[in-house]
């Protein structure tokens, strides 16, 4: 639940920076597609949860 919070408000700041900054590209427009399935829970949303989720986990091992 914490990481769905965090992945929301993450995107969301992500998304509403790019509108204000350079409008909205490619790579923006997958960003907001990512935070739309968070929000909207819809059938493909959990796979791109458990996605993110991966991710997180594999950011989160790395040692510096």
């Amino acid at each position: 639940m914490i990481l769905s919070i965090s992945g929301v408000m993450l995107l969301g700041t992500v998304v509403f920076l790019f509108f204000r900054k350079d409008g909205l590209k490619g790579s923006h427009a997958c960003t907001s597609a990512l935070f739309g399935f968070y929000l909207a829970s819809t059938g493909i949303a959990p796979s791109i949860k458990a996605g993110g989720e991966s991710l997180a986990s594999l950011l989160g091992g790395i040692k510096f």
